[in-house]
């Protein structure tokens, strides 16, 4: 996930400020003073009430407001994702990066996928040196006319840059990298209960964040040259739309409508959501929380392709005093959740079901 996500907050809530500040008028005297500090006074204690400077472990509440089908395997789901975390940390061009790969592909082909690898080159951002890429394309049934994009990263940031006490640490990355890549391994296994005339792509970029110093290095490598490949080559059935998971398993899972998503490719966005309340999955929430840059931006922007990201980045709440655990040491398998993959998955594929 981009660390442009953060400046992005932060910009809005300065423009959200200067908007609201020249839109009306200054307090003046002793009156207004008293007033000010006494809506201070009431929201501190508000904020007291719910739980926000509240620290402790929190009960997550099921993402559902019913049993998830069966055939949806929790424990599967997060057997894959424990599975990729067991590997260790999987930057692009690693030999862990390899085994999921290889791993990956295997699974894909036993569910009845075509496996390819579209690899490319880039010059490593620390000392130039040359680091193989590879996004990889598992495909059902390409003949197929009405088209869908399912996608992913699978790569983990180099380092825990955000974690407070060691940056320079192991990053796992459970919920930044592998929630997205263990969804999909599971939604493969009921690709073939789809309608006659869909067709499903799943592929998982390489270098989403490759990024050793920030400022300096390019994020979304790989959605970047897939998006470039398929406007210069179109495909004879092109996607409908797209579906981007990162960061789905979170054990106190909330899924906000991004706003780029929104801007994109409305109708897909609320088409999911409407599925997942018509499923009782409350974890979808019809609200817009956060603009977020992630690997929807190039599909939309350069291939055109409506994609939309299903992302829930308050990772695991919101709130002054909470507990961050994106790009963190803590981005681990403990902090996620097999019922949230699960319950994403249901939405996702059952989404398809109506196409």
């Amino acid at each position: 996930m981009s660390d442009a996500i953060s400046q992005t907050q932060t910009a809005n809530r300065s423009a959200w400020k200067a908007s609201s500040e020249e839109g009306e008028p200054k307090p003046r005297g002793w009156r207004n003073v008293i007033l000010a500090i006494g809506f201070m006074v009431a929201g501190l204690i508000s904020a007291v009430v719910a739980g926000v400077f509240d620290r402790s472990p929190v009960k997550p509440q099921s993402p559902t407001t019913r049993a998830i089908p069966a055939k949806y395997d929790q424990q599967r789901a997060f057997q894959y994702l424990n599975q990729l975390c067991d590997l260790g940390p999987r930057p692009s061009g690693s030999e862990e990066m390899q085994r999921q790969q290889q791993i990956l592909s295997k699974l894909f082909s036993a569910n009845g996928a075509t496996v390819e690898m579209q690899t490319f080159e880039i010059r490593h951002p620390e000392d130039g040196s040359p680091v193989l890429m590879a996004n990889l394309i598992a495909q059902w049934h390409p003949e197929r006319p009405k088209r869908f994009l399912l996608c992913a990263h699978y790569d983990t940031r180099p380092y825990p840059d955000q974690d407070r006490v060691n940056k320079r640490g192991t990053f796992i990355g459970a919920n930044d990298g592998a929630s997205g890549v263990a969804a999909l391994a599971e939604i493969s296994h009921h690709l073939s209960d789809l309608p006659a005339d869909v067709g499903i792509d799943i592929v998982l970029f390489d270098g989403e964040e490759f990024v050793w110093q920030q400022g300096r290095d390019d994020y979304f490598l790989g959605s970047t040259f897939f998006a470039e490949k398929y406007k210069a080559n179109p495909p004879a059935n092109p996607y409908v739309a797209g579906v981007l998971l990162d960061m789905v398993g979170d054990r106190e899972l909330k899924i906000y409508f991004e706003s780029n998503s929104l801007d994109f490719a409305p109708e897909v966005a609320r088409e999911v959501w409407k599925t997942a309340d018509r499923l009782g999955v409350r974890a979808f929430v019809p609200r817009r929380r956060h603009r977020i840059e992630d690997d929807h931006i190039p599909l939309n922007e350069i291939a055109s392709i409506p994609t939309i990201d299903i992302i829930d980045f308050d990772y695991p709440r919101p709130g002054f005093g909470a507990p961050r655990y994106w790009h963190t040491e803590q981005d681990a398998p403990k902090n996620c959740s097999g019922e949230s993959l699960s319950a994403v998955v249901w939405v996702v594929h059952e989404w398809l079901r109506q196409q």
